[in-house]
């Protein structure tokens, strides 16, 4: 059975680094990896390929819907995995949303899912779900599981409780559901007790830790997960751990999203930190 699996959280928050290094950890247990990046940046696949790759909606603008191949799309990545960058539309043209609806059509054309048959599918989601492509994954039953990335910062935290919102909608539907949180301590306050607290207020749990690591960095300068620029590291482990977790994960929830009072209190406990650490 296919592991559907899409990755959520602000932009910026690090879920391109987390997708990436999941995915190439997802590799060396012999998994097949289909990674669908879902940013208009088009960079969630970069550190696995060496670069960036050609977009599904630059070689659909290019070529036309009739003339596209399996292999203007789909690239190979480290440990094998297979890399999709759906991209956006022309700056200040059209929705980004809607680009992860016109890719997606074009994969289905194309059977990629049936070409490849892949273990686990990973979709790398950007910001909220206030975009209706966005949530596309969720609403078109693309994925069953859904995992939020954030920090520590407020706004993070805001994103995730309306991400929350848009899965409690479709899992009430049947369809999908919320299987855990990544806590990414890439922030000026780094203290999971904050992450962990809103976790078990919406009903889950915090599934895994990234600290952070000038390892990630150092290999990011070079195009490079820490699963290949730097294997025998102690971050390499924790996304190796993570990988594990997530692929094992059984746990889903309907989650119960914060009202705008729960959240003031969780960001109230931030701005206390914040005053401490001054």
């Amino acid at each position: 059975m296919v592991k559907k699996i899409c990755i959520y959280g602000k932009g910026g928050i690090g879920k391109s680094t987390t997708v990436s290094n999941i995915s190439a950890a997802l590799g060396e247990l012999d998994k097949k990896v289909l990674v669908i990046g879902c940013d208009p940046k088009a960079d969630t696949t970069r550190n696995l390929t060496g670069g960036k790759i050609p977009t599904v909606l630059d070689i659909l603008r290019k070529k036309g819907i009739n003339n596209i191949e399996f292999s203007d799309i789909v690239f190979k990545g480290f440990n094998n995995t297979y890399c999709v960058e759906s991209g956006g539309p022309e700056p200040g043209v059209g929705c980004a949303g809607r680009g992860v609806i016109a890719a997606i059509d074009v994969l289905n054309r194309l059977n990629v899912f049936d070409k490849i048959k892949p273990d686990v599918i990973i979709y790398d989601i950007l910001g909220d779900v206030v975009c209706g492509g966005f949530a596309m994954p969720l609403q078109k039953h693309l994925a069953d599981e859904v995992y939020i990335v954030t920090t520590c910062d407020p706004m993070a935290i805001y994103a995730a409780n309306n991400i929350c919102k848009g899965i409690k909608r479709y899992t009430n539907k049947g369809k999908v559901a919320l299987s855990g949180i990544i806590y990414n301590g890439r922030s000026v306050i780094n203290e999971p007790s904050i992450v962990e607290n809103f976790a078990n207020k919406i009903g889950t749990s915090v599934i895994g830790k990234i600290p952070i690591s000038n390892t990630i960095i150092k290999s990011e300068i070079y195009k490079k997960t820490v699963i290949e620029n730097a294997p025998n590291s102690e971050i390499a482990n924790v996304f190796r751990s993570l990988a594990k977790k997530i692929y094992e994960n059984n746990n889903k929830t309907i989650p119960a999203p914060l009202s705008e009072n729960g959240i003031d209190e969780i960001t109230e406990k931030i701005d206390e930190l914040l005053k401490d650490s001054i």
